[in-house]
Order: C-alpha cells, then sequence, then structure tokens
C-alpha cells in the first residue's frame, strides 16, 4: 500500500528478522509486512545481513548425539504447515490465528467488540472493532501497545490512522482513539501488560475484558 504513513519502527523489525520479538508483536509486524513494500523490504534486508553473519560464524563442534537427532528430523516427513492465506481485511498472519474462519466477538459495550487471538504471559494480540464514530475511553499503556488499522481509521493526540498504518503506544503516552464515521474501524492490537483506564467504569471491567 502507498498511501502508509505509520510504519513499523526499526528496532522491531530488526527484532523481528532475528527471531527476537515476542508472539503477539510478531503478529503484528507480519501483519504490517504484508501489506507494506517499504517495511517488508526492509524486514528482508535484516534477513540477508542476518543470513551473512551466519555465514561468516566460526563453526561449533556438535555432539554425536544432537547429529544424529538433527538428521533423524531431516529424512523425517516435512513439518512445514500449510502456507496461510489472507482473508478478506485480514492479512494471512491474522487469519491463520482463527484458522481461516470468522473471528469470535465479544461486546465491549457501546458497540466496541473485541477478539482475542492469542494471549500468554508475554503478552496478547487481539482484534478491536470500533463503529464509526465511536471513541475509546482514554487510557494509558502499562507497557507497548502496537496497533495495526485492518479497516476504517481513526485519529487520536498523535495524528491520523488508516488502513495499513502502524500506532506505537509507549508507557508515557495517554491518548483517546476516536474511529472516523464511514467503514467501522477494524485493528489489530499487541500489548505485553494491561492498559491503564482513568475512568472509573472501564477499570472496574477491565479484569472481565482481559484488556
Amino acid at each position: 500500500m502507498s498511501d502508509i504513513r505509520h510504519h513499523i519502527p526499526e528496532p522491531l523489525l530488526l527484532a523481528y528478522a532475528s527471531g527476537n520479538l515476542p508472539h503477539a508483536y510478531a503478529v503484528v509486524v507480519a501483519a504490517h509486512i504484508s501489506v507494506c513494500d517499504q517495511c517488508r523490504a526492509a524486514s528482508e534486508g535484516h534477513s540477508i545481513v542476518g543470513g551473512q553473519v551466519m555465514e561468516d560464524t566460526a563453526p561449533q563442534a556438535v555432539s554425536e548425539d544432537m547429529k544424529s537427532r538433527l538428521m533423524a528430523m531431516l529424512d523425517g516427513p516435512d513439518p512445514l504447515p500449510p502456507t496461510p492465506r489472507a482473508k478478506g481485511l485480514y492479512p494471512a498472519p491474522v487469519a491463520e490465528l482463527f484458522s481461516g474462519e470468522q473471528p469470535k466477538w465479544k461486546g465491549l459495550g457501546m458497540g466496541v467488540k473485541q477478539s482475542i487471538l492469542s494471549q500468554n504471559d508475554s503478552g496478547s494480540v487481539r482484534l478491536l472493532y470500533i463503529p464509526g464514530g465511536r471513541a475509546m475511553p482514554h487510557h494509558g499503556h502499562n507497557g507497548l501497545e502496537l496497533t495495526l488499522v485492518l479497516q476504517g481509521a481513526f485519529s487520536d493526540e498523535t495524528g491520523r490512522f488508516q488502513r495499513g498504518d502502524v500506532e506505537l503506544g509507549l508507557p508515557e503516552m495517554e491518548h483517546t482513539p476516536i474511529a472516523e464515521a464511514g467503514p467501522d474501524c477494524i485493528c489489530l492490537a499487541a500489548t505485553d501488560a494491561r492498559l491503564k483506564f482513568n475512568s472509573l467504569i472501564p477499570r472496574l471491567m477491565q479484569p472481565f475484558l482481559n484488556i
């Protein structure tokens, strides 16, 4: 997409290419680079450099047991799963998490919905559905939030974000995302900690919503 204005920061692209990015963030990065030529080229560049570094690294001796197990794995059936495919507005890395079916939405109130795709101790990744013209509660962050717009657009104190754009929510950031009138806004969001809501009702509901 040539109209993408907000991209993945370089350190996150490097961590993704080296395999050091937590799963939740890796899903968002993979989804973004599947629609962004600029970030895909940068990620591939990091992978090429990493491959060259491995080639230049001196070989290390391994035990006979490890060598035997490795050869047995190479001789076994192909362990790779089928290549995932995009489904509608959902890029392949996202559609893969709900097995190509439709996401299972849960209402959060005022027409806002979420679908948790993956959640563990290192973080969570979810889809957020915000009707056009609606706002998310004002909130801050206890960690890093990475949000990719899949449909529609939203605006907050930092700017405007449309399909393909990524917003980086840092711990010191507080904002009120408002979906634009028109197509309902659907986003893919990854976090490694609970959000910090300023108003009472969202704080009371937070334990039940896992957000």
